[in-house]
């Protein structure tokens, strides 16, 4: 059984930074792509950052520079470091494993970030 499970989120103050985490078992994340996504109220569900097996990384435009995604292999977890945070930042983030078994990927619960400004 895959699960993946998120922490870190909070409140923090704009310029700010988080570090969220995706503890991932049932799963080998170096094997897969692993992502992170978001929700903000009354928005679609956006990829922010993902990371494929040959550890090549993408990220939203609004991100770039200010956002790293990484992963431990030995920990099986996935980081989504956040620095510089603005209030549009705010959002449910999500992480995902994007596996070739599956059409739709693994989901975590969801961790809040809300950044004040």
């Amino acid at each position: 059984q895959v699960q993946l499970v998120e922490s870190g989120g909070g409140l923090v103050q704009a310029g700010g930074s988080l570090r969220l985490s995706c503890a991932a078992s049932g799963i080998s994340i170096s094997a897969n792509t692993m992502a992170w996504y978001r929700q903000a109220p009354g928005k679609q569900r956006e990829l922010v950052a993902e990371i494929t097996s040959g550890s090549r990384t993408n990220y939203l435009d609004s991100v770039k520079g200010r956002f790293t995604i990484s992963i431990d292999n030995a920990k099986n977890t996935v980081y989504l470091q956040m620095n510089s945070l603005k209030p549009e930042d705010t959002a449910v983030y999500y992480c995902a494993a994007l596996v070739w078994y599956r059409s739709n990927p693994y989901w975590g619960q969801g961790t809040q970030v809300t950044v004040s400004s």
